[in-house]
């Protein structure tokens, strides 16, 4: 059997990925078995995009519902990476031609003020309240090169190992995570606001989903935790200044070229996303 080689699986990925081919299995000899193979396949994907995307600014995390866990046999959710040059800032265009299949999600991206470095215990939402210095809404921009979802069972670790089919995100504007509270009625604190977001989501002006802040694993505050202990695990952490998307309010979509796209998440300002 042939040895496991992190840095040849992720080049088999990256050339998916160049060629826009669909989304298929691993070959049987490239096959992953594990979670720490999968995440040290990630880290080799992401270190050779980065040559042409920039450096890593950021996390986001997939899978964050036990439906969609259970659908590609997983227990928990999994996390990738962002790349400087994929983020943007909104209203911003994004073209169909550049991806197998685009996809959009509608999220909660946060601003790490200070680093969550490991220590005796796990974080939890409660420490980690203090190190969130700001707030926005967001559009994750994936690619799933057109896969068939009914195929999926089983190849969770392959879409942590491709990066989670991340392919940047645009931002709005960021708001003092202090602040949040005064945007909201009757909410004493700026950690029980975040909770209750609603975000609502537009194509070509018609309402396509609705979802709130505490989906996003009870609270968007546990899902921070969750991803500095999954940093942790993997021998880094999230550091000042590092973004992190919280996975989406609103199930997936697949936008049309010419469509145009709105969030809105309560208490921000509406972000825009045109299709080309």
């Amino acid at each position: 059997m042939q040895s496991f080689n992190a840095f040849n699986i992720a080049k088999w990925l990256v050339h998916q990925h160049a060629n826009k081919i669909p989304f298929k299995a691993l070959p049987k000899d490239l096959a992953l078995s594990n979670a720490r193979q999968a995440v040290a396949v990630q880290n080799e994907f992401v270190r050779i995009k980065a040559q042409q995307c920039g450096d890593i600014v950021g996390w986001k995390i997939a899978l964050a519902t036990p439906a969609m866990q259970k659908m590609v046999g997983l227990d928990a959710p999994t996390a990738g990476r962002l790349h400087r040059k994929q983020v943007l800032h909104a209203p911003a265009d994004v073209t169909t031609k550049g991806y197998g299949r685009l996809l959009i999600e509608f999220e909660i991206a946060i601003q790490i003020g200070s680093n969550l470095l490991p220590s005796g215990t796990r974080h939890t939402g409660q420490s980690v309240a203090s190190a969130v210095s700001a707030v926005t809404s967001a559009f994750e921009v994936a690619d799933d090169r057109q896969a068939d979802y009914t195929q999926l069972g089983g190849q969770g670790m392959q879409l942590l190992a491709d990066n989670t089919w991340n392919e940047g995100a645009v931002l709005g504007e960021w708001v003092p995570f202090s602040q949040v509270w005064r945007n909201m009625s009757a909410t004493p604190k700026a950690d029980d606001a975040l909770g209750e977001l609603k975000g609502e989501a537009f194509i070509n002006g018609a309402s396509v989903g609705l979802g709130y802040a505490h989906d996003l694993m009870g609270h968007p505050l546990n899902a921070i935790a969750w991803l500095a202990n999954e940093a942790n695990d993997r021998g880094t952490y999230l550091k000042e200044g590092d973004i992190a998307m919280l996975g989406s309010l609103v199930t997936s979509k697949f936008p049309n070229k010419g469509d145009d796209l709105r969030f809105e998440l309560e208490g921000f300002k509406p972000i825009h996303l045109h299709v080309k």
